[in-house]
């Protein structure tokens, strides 16, 4: 049997080549029922496009670039996978690279240059770039930002409501009775948007409560590490004010780690001070107790920005940047339900 083609895939499904192309490289305007006839037919017959031949044909490389500040960060690792699962799908190979949040590591990566030409896109997370340092980024290479780093900005964003799920995590801990809540995790400084977003719904769950809130249980850490949450722990349970009997951090790593603190300490979780956390690491998961957590949907995330790079690849080029969001959800685990 001879390997289908695009015109078979076409007969197959009653509609022009161009129409089965443009759905086979991901290009949004194709109407619904077109798209399911031809992806039923492209199942049926078997078809397997020529990738290197289409990436040499539009002058492209075929492979994307995607771009965190720690790769040994267990929230974006899992999101990598989530991400290059979704590229996959489109024909696209991921390269991962890690920043560590240096400027001149993302200047070089999104700003131009040999290593930018490797790649047909870019989706990158930033630490340390602002608005001022993509004001002369060439448009015609696709970005897609993560994060709140640069929110608002002339590129296409994908980002959950940090402001509203920090809210969501801190009014759990007044609904089971907990009155005095601490957090930690806070960056008051210029590359700490998300942070500070948290912080922001943590105020703001206070004030919808009418909950007095103790600034000196805001705890700042440089970085979401297991270490830093297990210091900023220590400290809190010996606040001279005495200790919270709840607290809530601003990554699972943290939360972790200020676990281990209290229960090194003699310290009872949920009994004496509940923990929440946030990212919904698998191994907050598997932990005893278990972590309870904001959990955002990774999978959107990663679909909505593969998405956004390939449609800007495509027919949607020209497309005015948009801001995208992905839901979340509270799940209630042990380390506040006991």
């Amino acid at each position: 049997m001879s390997t289908p083609r695009l015109r078979d895939v076409a007969e197959r499904a009653g509609v022009s080549i161009r129409t089965v192309s443009n759905v086979v490289n991901g290009y949004a305007r194709v109407s619904d029922e077109r798209r399911a006839r031809v992806e039923a037919a492209v199942a049926e017959l078997g078809y397997q496009p020529n990738l290197m031949a289409r990436n040499l044909r539009q002058g492209r490389t075929g492979m994307i670039a995607l771009v965190v500040p720690e790769l040994d960060v267990p929230y974006f690792a899992e999101l990598n996978r989530a991400i290059v699962t979704k590229a996959r799908q489109h024909g696209y190979t991921v390269v991962v690279d890690q920043t560590d949040g240096e400027p001149d590591r993302e200047r070089e990566i999104v700003m131009g240059g040999s290593m930018a030409a490797m790649f047909d896109g870019v989706i990158l997370s930033p630490l340390a770039l602002s608005q001022a340092d993509l004001a002369h980024r060439d448009p015609s290479r696709p970005l897609v930002l993560l994060g709140e780093r640069i929110a608002g900005s002339t590129y296409d964003h994908v980002a959950i409501d940090n402001v509203a799920a920090a809210r969501a995590a801190t009014e759990h801990l007044f609904d089971i009775g907990r009155n005095r809540v601490a957090a930690i995790g806070d960056q008051p400084w210029e590359s700490g948007e998300t942070a500070q977003l948290r912080t922001a719904g943590f105020r703001q769950a206070h004030e919808a409560r009418r909950r007095k809130l103790d600034e000196s249980l805001i705890v700042t850490n440089r970085r979401f590490h297991h270490s830093e949450g297990a210091e900023a722990m220590a400290a809190l349970l010996d606040h001279p004010k005495g200790p919270p009997d709840a607290v809530f951090c601003y990554n699972d790593l943290l939360a972790l780690g200020a676990i281990r603190t209290l229960l090194s300490r003699g310290v009872r979780v949920p009994e004496d001070v509940a923990v929440v956390g946030f990212d919904d690491i698998e191994a907050g998961r598997y932990n005893t107790p278990s972590l309870t957590t904001i959990s955002p949907n990774k999978s959107t995330i990663a679909w909505l920005a593969v998405d956004r790079l390939i449609a800007r690849l495509g027919d949607r080029a020209d497309d005015e940047p948009i801001e995208l969001w992905a839901p979340y959800e509270l799940a209630i685990r042990e380390s506040t339900a006991g």
